[in-house]
């Protein structure tokens, strides 16, 4: 290839691949500003998901195992909603989060506070943390109970 010369849409979807998994709309976006032919996008998309290059199953692991270590399973659940995928993909994922869903939230809360609340404003304000990362009020309160065996 010559230094002037633009790469292929293959290659610069390969590359984005490469990178990191996306979801099939995402792929699609961000291929557009090369592209101005949906077809030509949709036939290309069809071609890397034959080839199993391009995932929503592997997409869905990857953005649940990345964002699993900071949220609960309705935050995922509501991302993985958002990038179109299948809902029994979205559900297979939910379940595999579900298992781990208190250790994640104790790993959550030790890191951002540490210590059970002296107070009820102090325990609103961390139940509020908890809630806002997508975390069930049933883990919630096993997780400011501070019993470790629960």
């Amino acid at each position: 290839m010559s230094f002037g010369a633009q790469p292929s849409l293959r290659a610069r979807a390969l590359r984005l691949l490469a990178q990191r998994e996306h979801a099939r709309g995402e792929l699609a976006r961000k291929l557009a500003r090369h592209c101005d032919d949906p077809a030509t996008i949709e036939a290309l998309l069809d071609e890397l998901e034959r080839q199993d290059l391009l995932s929503p199953e592997r997409f869905a692991q990857s953005l649940a195992r990345r964002r699993g270590e900071r949220y609960g399973v309705a935050r995922i659940r509501q991302e993985l909603r958002e990038h179109g995928l299948a809902e029994e993909t979205v559900a297979e994922q939910v379940r595999e989060l579900r298992l781990t869903e208190l250790a994640r939230a104790r790993k959550v809360w030790r890191r951002r506070f540490g210590s059970l609340p002296e107070d009820l404003g102090e325990r609103a304000r961390q139940t509020r943390f908890l809630a806002a990362r997508g975390f069930p009020g049933e883990v919630i309160r096993r997780v400011l109970s501070g019993n470790e065996d629960d």
